[in-house]
């Protein structure tokens, strides 16, 4: 490959998708501030996010194309970041019940040594199921998603809150959308398909 690959995320769920493409990639832990600023929408909070956190890699890496990624969930016209503990997480799926929530995913590569940068927004939306207390509780209690957007993981348990999903790429709503993905990659020379290496019994 003309570019080694770096994900700017320490996430094991966006490593494992990476992983999908069957490439070489490195991985560090962007530390940036993820608070949004003052009238920030949501749009703009997620691109400018990953954005940062693909940069980051200049302190850690002379050249390569990084991989930043943010998300967000928008209910109501109001941004819903991770829940951090039980209690916002019943909140927040309690919310969710029974209504749709979209999920915006800020996507960017970035080449390090040609400060060249490119960035999308895939939406995602999930309808939720009519959800009992009792329901969302031992969800909670089970998997513990207070790290993540919307209080779920869609890879686990999550998906069983879910009446319908609406979107271009389900990966997306795990965190890093290998559609977009590889459609970025192919803009800076990067044809995953090409760049395969044959398997060595």
């Amino acid at each position: 490959m003309k570019y080694p690959l770096i994900l700017a995320s320490s996430s094991p769920f966006r490593q494992s998708l990476l992983q999908k493409f069957n490439l070489p990639f490195e991985s560090f832990s962007p530390d940036i501030d993820e608070s949004p600023q003052a009238n920030e929408t949501p749009e703009q909070l997620v691109k400018r996010l990953s954005e940062l956190k693909a940069r980051a890699a200049r302190n850690h890496f002379d050249q390569g194309l990084a991989i930043g990624s943010d998300q967000v969930a928008v209910f109501n016209n109001q941004i819903l970041g991770k829940p951090h503990n039980k209690q916002n997480a019943i909140k927040q799926l309690s919310l969710f019940s029974a209504n749709t929530v979209t999920f915006l995913t800020g996507l960017c590569v970035y080449d390090i040594a040609e400060d060249k940068i490119k960035t999308v927004i895939e939406p995602f939306e999930v309808v939720f199921k009519a959800l009992t207390y009792e329901q969302i509780e031992a969800y909670c209690d089970a998997e513990q998603p207070y790290n993540c957007a919307g209080s779920f993981k869609s890879e686990g348990l999550g998906i069983c809150l879910f009446e319908k999903l609406n979107g271009d790429d389900p990966n997306s709503l795990i965190g890093l959308p290998l559609i977009k993905l590889s459609q970025l990659l192919a803009e800076f020379g990067i044809d995953v398909l090409a760049a395969q290496t044959p398997q060595v019994d």
